[in-house]
């Protein structure tokens, strides 16, 4: 299927094909004409890579992650030995990052709290 085809079925923009392409997270077959031509199961790619940028994994690690699972239903599987651990890795630093969030929200909580409360209308 051509771009424009790939773009109705997975709803990412021809941008973000071709970004994908550049992160070599997708490689479509391109045409004499230089047009890209994409296969079926790139569709199912495209969902996958967008579901692992929702869970916060950057496009490297999402180009070691693609060709180190297989899908079971649901669920993605791990084939490669040492994705695990890079996984575990990466989880750790989503945590953090939460952690580092969860602290600036508590922080601007007490400044909010402490500071003058707005006065409602008609109370004048």
């Amino acid at each position: 299927m051509r771009i424009g085809e790939m773009v109705r079925r997975t709803g990412v923009s021809e941008r973000l094909l071709r970004y994908y392409e550049e992160q070599g997270l997708l490689a479509p077959e391109r045409l004499p004409s230089g047009y890209r031509v994409y296969a079926e199961q790139d569709v199912e790619t495209v969902r996958r890579i967008r579901a692992l940028l929702a869970a916060g994994l950057t496009t490297d690690t999402i180009a070691k992650v693609l060709p180190c699972v297989r899908e079971e239903g649901e669920r993605l599987v791990p084939v490669c030995a040492d994705l695990v651990a890079g996984l575990r890795g990466e989880r750790e630093r989503i945590s953090r990052a939460i952690d580092d969030l969860q602290a600036s929200r508590a922080l601007l909580d007490i400044v909010i709290e402490a500071g003058p409360q707005p006065v409602a209308a008609g109370s004048r």
